[in-house]
């Protein structure tokens, strides 16, 4: 069996500076991560473990820590407003990309437009993009879209939408909006863009596929769908202990990948142990 990785995978440079501002911090206890940090339980422990308080993903109480981390998804600036009334000293670490974000909605709404999110309606990024515009709508698949009234509508889209989900959604709100001036500005980050692009590079030349990252992360899923799809059986693991040996009988070539909020260390390890199990329970039949 051979094991072969992805070009492009694991923590974009987002989740990346989120977690060396938290090294900063020389008194956890003192702050609340507020929202998850990351969808990525192995990074979620660790912070637990250096004793952040962490709010999970309701957002509906104000901590009672001093000290508030807004994390790498961001917030809307009423959430960052009510935070400073009370008092809360804010460390923001919200990924420069989910910032354009927010700063293209709310460009499309000043020029008169209906805002459509594109993206999944429970999650903390679009919760927070949403919260600052009157009379938005949020759109997860190609049903969710009807006829609007407006007669200007404004499209972006959550940073970890998949591109091709983007212009499938975009052309029914097209099609059902012939009246309307339908503007996309384009909010999918380079880093999602690149991890697909290199898995779909990576998909003809195996014969299955492992994808390292959280339960909960929806570019972590998307990765994984785009396996399903291609009929590749795909295997979904937060970390190596959850390899099955059994799994990869019968398999010559296995891909690996992982999401945006997936460790260095994690991967490595994931893939070391492909690596022992290639050798010793399921050697190459060539």
């Amino acid at each position: 069996m051979q094991v072969r990785r992805a070009d492009a995978m694991g923590m974009c440079f987002g989740v990346r500076d989120a977690l060396a501002a938290i090294e900063q911090v020389d008194e956890p206890g003192t702050v609340t991560i507020h929202g998850e940090l990351v969808h990525n339980g192995e990074v979620l422990q660790m912070l637990a473990n250096r004793g952040f308080q962490q709010s999970g993903e309701d957002l509906r109480d104000v901590p009672i820590t001093e000290g508030v981390l807004i994390t790498a998804h961001g917030v809307s600036n009423r959430e960052r407003r009510k935070l400073r009334a009370a008092g809360k000293q804010l460390l923001d670490t919200t990924c420069p990309l989910v910032h354009k974000a927010h700063e293209a909605a709310q460009l499309l709404e000043a020029e008169g437009r209906r805002v459509i999110v594109i993206g999944r309606p429970d999650h903390v990024e679009v919760r927070g993009i949403v919260e600052d515009l009157q009379n938005a709508v949020v759109v997860k698949t190609e049903q969710d879209v009807v006829t609007w009234p407006e007669q200007a509508l404004g499209v972006v889209c959550q940073t970890t939408t998949p591109s091709e989900r983007v212009d499938c959604i975009l052309l029914a709100i097209r099609r059902a909006n012939g009246h309307a001036d339908v503007r996309l500005i384009d909010t999918v980050c380079n880093p999602t863009k690149a991890r697909g692009a290199a898995l779909e590079a990576l998909l003809p030349q195996v014969d299955a596929l492992v994808v390292v990252g959280g339960s909960d992360s929806n570019n972590t899923r998307q990765l994984v769908l785009r396996g399903e799809r291609r009929g590749i059986p795909t295997l979904h693991i937060e970390n190596a202990s959850e390899l099955v040996p059994e799994w990869f009988f019968g398999r010559e070539v296995v891909g690996l990948t992982a999401g945006t909020s997936t460790l260095p260390a994690t991967i490595d390890a994931v893939h070391e142990q492909l690596i022992r199990l290639a050798a010793e329970v399921v050697p190459s039949s060539s």
